[in-house]
């Protein structure tokens, strides 16, 4: 998501810019640990944490030398032949970042890590801190802190703020077109339920859970790619106190606007989610059914810092307690009017 909000920023400048995937598309193991990683976070996220230890231990891709798939790498940097090269994987900034220095038919690339974690924590992985690139940067001042205690020259770390889509910087309100569109009644709470990258949500429970007690509301699941999920609740709909809305991906305007008129979010403590509830003001329960991977902790660290108090649920039981409870709903509210001005800015002073 942020490789290609930025991707999107600097062709808005005039600039070229693509994006490349080395782990998916360098070599075949690598892309098996990516669907891997995938698949615990969708099956029990608290393995994970195994996981993400034997990496930060046997640091894979920390040499240029023990990394597999290197021609085909090389090839498609020389043939876009960058003058920038911007990380935003914890695991691309060491042994591929070596490969660029060495292989580059453009010169002497800069390279940049941005490190999309909100805050320091137990899943702030190693392998974001390389003291030889040129520029790292972090939403918020809590990620640079964090890469500075692990090494991090101060000089090179900056606070750039979020990297979103457009339409998470404009001030124009879409609320009366998104209530239209879906016929969202202004009399009834909307209760939003968001899904991960990889398709991870508890919606059909928790609809199920909401009928079953008969909440009345306005319940908006969000899908993204999961088709099958998507079919469920299309089927299961909705019933005389609920109305459900079911949607697949929808785009950042919708997203945006979603955001802006619902009373909560439900959704995982993943960093892309959490950053956009936090640019929306949108407040949130957070999701940690079947435990939190190490970089959730991260998100929940910051959210403690700035919130007034941290709503968590393990399972649609416990969300409807929360519901019925009444209780308020914590947000967080770092607003961005600008674009991502800091960070294109220093990267244009980086190839001057």
């Amino acid at each position: 998501m942020r490789a290609y909000a930025l991707r999107d920023w600097w062709q808005e400048r005039g600039g070229d810019a693509e994006v490349y995937h080395p782990l998916e598309n360098s070599f075949w193991a690598y892309r098996l640990g990516c669907h891997f990683y995938n698949l615990i976070q969708k099956k029990c996220p608290r393995l994970h944490f195994i996981y993400f230890f034997l990496l930060e231990i046997f640091s894979m891709h920390r040499k240029a030398r023990f990394i597999f798939g290197k021609r085909r790498f090389v090839t498609a940097l020389n043939r876009f032949s960058p003058h920038l090269v911007v990380s935003t994987h914890a695991h691309l900034n060491h042994g591929f970042f070596e490969i660029i220095k060495k292989e580059s038919n453009s010169g002497n690339p800069k390279l940049i890590i941005y490190c999309g974690e909100l805050a320091d924590g137990i899943g702030y992985s190693r392998h974001w801190v390389n003291p030889k690139v040129d520029l790292f940067a972090s939403p918020y001042e809590e990620g640079c802190r964090a890469a500075h205690r692990r090494g991090m020259p101060k000089g090179k770390c900056f606070a750039v703020g979020p990297l979103l889509r457009k339409p998470f910087y404009q001030t124009k309100n879409h609320h009366n077109e998104i209530r239209w569109k879906y016929k969202l009644q202004e009399s009834l709470p909307v209760y939003l339920l968001g899904t991960g990258a990889n398709g991870v949500n508890q919606h059909l429970s928790i609809v199920r859970a909401f009928k079953k007690v008969g909440i009345c509301a306005q319940v908006v699941a969000l899908c993204g790619g999961g088709a099958a999920t998507l079919l469920k609740l299309q089927k299961e709909g909705g019933s005389g106190n609920l109305r459900l809305i079911a949607l697949p991906k929808v785009g950042a305007d919708e997203m945006v606007a979603l955001l802006k008129i619902s009373n909560w979010i439900f959704a995982r403590p993943g960093a892309g989610l959490t950053t956009e509830a936090i640019v929306s003001g949108c407040p949130i329960i957070f999701d940690i059914s079947r435990g939190i991977m190490p970089q959730e902790n991260n998100n929940l660290n910051f959210w403690k810092k700035h919130a007034s108090t941290v709503i968590s649920c393990t399972s649609s039981r416990e969300l409807v307690d929360v519901v019925l409870s009444k209780r308020e709903i914590p947000k967080v509210h770092f607003p961005v009017v600008h674009s991502p001005q800091i960070l294109l800015d220093k990267m244009e002073d980086l190839i001057k």
